[in-house]
């Protein structure tokens, strides 16, 4: 009976030595983990100078080409600040009687800028359920956002757009999401 239990607790110190040096070996893996975040994302202090005006896209009234129109807004020196007033103010819509791009209700989840220009956008499943459908529609949503963020602000090469938190194939069932987009001036008018 003696022997079992000796057995028993030198089973229990070995799991024991097993878990702490398990953990001891995955704790470097965390850090590098977060230094490679850190490594790809910029984190800078947000400061909001005056105003800015930029040109946000909307569809024109016959849903034939992307059109631009002017509007002064809050600017931030932190791109993905910045990034998040222009797409909020494309989801308020246009105010010069073009068509909305982005339905309204949509929210932003998340948005950060990687250091090689790359912006990815969480947007709420609103996008993807509101979302009128079509071909035509679903280009002008994409590159309503793609083309007012890589054309306002510097350093932004590309956009990856996400849907709910996670990667989604398309928006409303025709355009690949899989890659990030890079600015169609051919939709411009």
């Amino acid at each position: 009976m003696i022997i079992k239990c000796h057995v028993l607790y030198a089973v229990l110190v070995v799991i024991a030595f097993s878990a702490l040096c398990m953990a001891l070996l995955n704790m470097p893996l965390k850090a590098s983990a977060e230094d490679q975040f850190r490594q790809n994302v910029q984190i800078t202090d947000t400061q909001y100078s005056d105003k800015l005006v930029v040109q946000l896209y909307f569809s024109d009234k016959s849903n034939s080409f992307l059109t631009s129109e002017e509007r002064t807004l809050v600017h931030s020196d932190n791109p993905a600040e910045f990034a998040k007033i222009i797409i909020e103010a494309l989801i308020d819509g246009p105010r010069e009687g073009f068509m909305r791009t982005i339905p309204a209700g949509t929210i932003i989840r998340a948005l950060y800028v990687t250091r090689d220009g790359t912006v990815y956008v969480d947007i709420s499943n609103v996008i993807k359920d509101s979302h009128p459908g079509g071909i035509k529609s679903e280009l002008f949503t994409i590159y309503s956002i793609v083309n007012s963020l890589i054309l306002n602000i510097p350093g932004i090469d590309a956009v990856k757009i996400l849907i709910g938190g996670r990667e989604s194939t398309t928006l409303a069932g025709h355009i690949d999401l899989s890659f990030p987009f890079k600015a169609n001036m051919l939709l411009i008018r």
